[in-house]
């Protein structure tokens, strides 16, 4: 009875439902976009589910994605962990992997190894050149989308079928306006996270003629839609025609700017101990450790969230010389 009203749907049935249960799909990122995208395909029984996101959660992340509450922010929880949580609790049936990571060419090929799809939840170019290139290596449908503002793209490629993003999207696109520029409003999230998911039922279900071979685009203040069909493949594109997948050859940098998030990622070491690093912090910081991260607060200027991968965001600037040198004043390196 659980799907009964999707079965009931003719494009989808019986057939389509079973073909979702033995579906995988990889959603990469649990903010806006993914929580939509989470919330669709656990409810419509997609069989399995890795939700890969190496972020945790905020008050300001509220406003927008919808999976999380104020007790969430609370227990400062990692957004993949807290997704699976609520998700198992919506579907017990599926299985549900929750990786708390940061995606990159050294673990992207073991993370869609399986999968069937990979969509994209995240808020910079970095990481979809990375899902672009290796969806194309490996012949994966990949389903990108964004939004800002009021605004929001998305399109679904599908490699040996249509073009890449690189051939719609040229890479000084990550240089575009953010939300922290201009803002967003949740409604545009929901749309741009529903199209995805739409698009993901028909390519589970096998409805693939009625995938729209164009990237679709909209202004829901200004009233304005568009959908832009799919150039033929750039004969020059290094990812859909030369095969070279520069994305996948890049070594992952050291310091990196979080779009939006007046943050500066830095990652020196393969791990940390947040029980070690909590007690050497004590003594200039107020510190809340976690299972999952270690939180530290120095200042109304200086903030740390220390991951056990290694990682450490720097929180306050976006400024990485600044951003390192506060880092090697309290953690070294």
């Amino acid at each position: 009875m659980r799907y009964s009203r999707q079965t009931r749907f003719k494009p989808i049935g019986e057939t389509g439902q079973t073909r979702l249960t033995n579906s995988k799909v990889l959603v990469v990122g649990a903010g806006a976009l993914g929580t939509v995208v989470l919330n669709h395909l656990v409810r419509a029984g997609v069989g399995f589910i890795r939700i890969v996101d190496r972020d945790y959660i905020e008050l300001s992340n509220l406003q927008r994605q919808m999976l999380y509450d104020e007790d969430d922010v609370a227990r400062a929880l990692p957004k993949a962990l807290a997704a699976k949580e609520k998700l198992q609790k919506m579907n017990s049936t599926i299985k549900i992997e929750a990786i708390v990571s940061h995606v990159s060419p050294g673990n992207i090929g073991d993370l869609i190894a399986d999968v069937d799809l990979v969509i994209d939840g995240t808020d910079n170019f970095a990481t979809r050149y990375v899902l672009n290139d290796a969806c194309f290596q490996k012949g994966i449908p990949f389903s990108y989308g964004g939004v800002v503002s009021a605004r929001g793209m998305t399109a679904l490629f599908r490699p040996g079928h249509t073009c890449c993003l690189r051939c719609m999207i040229k890479d000084t696109a990550g240089s575009n306006e953010t939300c922290d520029m201009v803002g967003v409003i949740s409604p545009a999230v929901d749309i741009v996270g529903s199209i995805q998911s739409t698009d993901a039922l028909k390519l589970l279900t096998g409805n693939t003629d009625q995938i729209k071979q164009a990237l679709t685009t909209f202004d829901m203040w200004s009233n304005q839609n568009m959908h832009i069909n799919f150039p033929q493949p750039n004969p020059d594109c290094p990812t859909c025609q030369l095969q070279q997948y520069p994305a996948l050859h890049m070594h992952d940098m050291q310091e990196t700017v979080l779009c939006g998030r007046d943050t500066v990622q830095i990652h020196h070491y393969d791990s940390m101990d947040l029980k070690f690093w909590d007690q050497r912090l004590k003594s200039v910081a107020q510190t809340q450790l976690t299972p999952f991260i270690l939180k530290a607060h120095v200042s109304d200027d200086v903030h740390f969230t220390i991951f056990p991968d290694g990682r450490v965001l720097v929180q306050g600037t976006e400024d990485i010389a600044k951003a390192r040198t506060l880092y090697d004043r309290y953690i070294g390196s």
